[in-house]
């Protein structure tokens, strides 16, 4: 299994997981909505990421819980590429754009970015793959089932392991005729799954290493950990780490993470306990 990406030249080992920050430049997403609203308030809440030990900084300008708002092409343009711009310049981290439109990875990428993270794996933009061949940057594609403004009305499948396997396999394979040399995969962990899919999804991770790619896990203060526990977003730190680390043993490459001191302290422990 590839144990490696390659950022513009540089290779990112995964021998070692690696932790992904989430910095959103929304007002609605479900856990850091508004907060980093400023592109000062951005790039210092990048910077602490880094200094925590974040080696990829994933921006984002749309939220994709259910129910958020639209957001236009040119203010989601507006939103990620100022921001990404003064992340290059100041924090030591590769940028991620979280996006799935091929004109916001496109100038996102000229602003600075080292990699795209598609939640619709190039399904929603007919142009995607194709973009990303051109800029040449990895590419993280991920499963949903539906779009995110209803995909939690009654998900099915009837195999959802299967069925999430047989999809990314596609992926991977579009990607690579596309002209894609890097492709990370994510299972979309939250997009279009019932509690008990998120957790079969989990619970059989490590299937997907047959695919032959890094996997990244995103789990962080998602509904399948504060639903299960009867709590909220604020007090799901704990359930996430937990599961952060059962994914770790299942051979996720890279977390994407709220919380990166503790998402890096839990990598340390588990390749302490590996060696």
């Amino acid at each position: 299994m590839k144990r490696s990406i390659n950022i513009k030249g540089t290779l990112l080992d995964l021998t070692t997981p690696q932790v992904m920050g989430i910095l959103n430049v929304t007002p609605d997403s479900f856990s850091d909505g508004g907060k980093y609203n400023t592109v000062d308030d951005a790039v210092r809440a990048a910077f602490k990421m880094a200094a925590a030990g974040a080696s990829i900084i994933d921006v984002g300008g749309y939220s994709s819980r259910p129910g958020a708002a639209e957001v236009s092409l040119q203010e989601e343009i507006d939103r990620v590429s100022p921001v990404i711009e003064q992340l290059i310049k100041k924090v030591d981290a590769f940028i991620s754009i979280d996006t799935f439109r091929s004109e916001v990875a496109q100038a996102a990428v000229q602003a600075g970015a080292h990699m795209v993270n598609d939640i619709s794996a190039g399904d929603d933009d007919t142009n995607m793959l194709k973009t990303v061949a051109q800029i040449g940057v990895p590419y993280i594609a991920m499963h949903k089932q539906g779009i995110p403004s209803t995909m939690q009305h009654n998900p099915r499948y009837e195999d959802v392991v299967n069925e999430v396997y047989d999809y990314l396999d596609r992926k991977i394979k579009q990607c690579k005729e596309a002209g894609i040399d890097d492709v990370i995969i994510d299972p979309g962990f939250g997009f279009g799954k019932t509690l008990e899919h998120n957790y079969t999804l989990l619970r059989e991770l490590s299937q997907l290493h047959a695919l032959g790619v890094p996997i990244l896990v995103g789990v962080s203060r998602k509904s399948m950990i504060y639903r299960l526990l009867e709590s909220t977003p604020t007090d799901a730190l704990n359930g996430t780490t937990f599961l952060h680390a059962f994914a770790l043993q299942a051979g996720a490459g890279i977390l994407r993470v709220h919380d990166v001191k503790e998402a890096v302290e839990c990598v340390s422990l588990y390749e302490a306990l590996k060696a």
